[in-house]
């Protein structure tokens, strides 16, 4: 008994420092307001008359204004989608230039953080702090992580056991790791019992 108590305890020494290790980040939260923080597109007064006929397919409608201007977004049955607010036409991703402007007026309330725009990939865009900008057209939406957010990221996977990215295999993991505490836990209360018998005898 005492030997399986000793290995299960061996084996359970790397997800007991990893638990220990992460839930002391996750209690503290160091790094968590700029690692997850929310970026926004800056929105002006929108004071241009827009006028069109409301589609009866529509379930939501929002009106904004950037600083490229007017923005139509509807909802349907099927997402969002912006649309021209003149012809009511679909509206495709903007070219580089428009959506480095985009960005750049939303990332200049915190320049520490995002820096620079270094390029412009579709709808990605990446900067010289290592941050990485994801832009939701549709919704006039943005996104964001850095490496501290790939960190923590990575953190709450070792402590949930989420070791191998595999839903199913680190299911396992987790239920075979429950399972083995139950197990230290009981084998220790046996070992008490065993060991307060003895000293009584003595």
């Amino acid at each position: 008994m005492r030997r399986l108590h000793r290995i299960i305890g061996m084996i359970m020494i790397i997800p007991f420092l990893g638990w220990a290790l992460t839930g002391l980040v996750f209690f503290t939260k160091p790094g968590y307001t700029e690692a997850f923080e929310s970026l926004s597109i800056k929105t002006y007064g929108n004071r241009d008359q827009v006028s069109f006929p409301v589609n009866g397919e529509w379930l939501e409608i929002r009106m904004l204004k950037s600083i490229l201007g007017s923005h139509l977004l509807v909802k349907t049955i099927n997402g969002w989608e912006q649309l021209n607010p003149t012809t009511l036409l679909a509206l495709a991703l903007p070219p580089k230039q428009d959506i480095r402007r985009l960005v750049e007026d939303a990332i200049s309330v915190n320049p520490k953080r995002y820096g620079n725009i270094v390029t412009v990939i579709g709808n990605q865009i990446e900067t010289d702090k290592n941050v990485t900008i994801q832009l939701d057209w549709s919704q006039m939406l943005l996104s964001q992580k850095g490496r501290d957010t790939a960190l923590i990221n990575t953190m709450y996977k070792i402590h949930y056991l989420q070791w191998t990215g595999i839903k199913i295999v680190d299911q396992v993991l987790g239920l075979l790791g429950l399972g083995l505490i139950c197990t230290l836990a009981i084998l220790g209360v046996l070992l008490l019992r065993t060991i307060s018998h003895e000293q009584r005898l003595r």
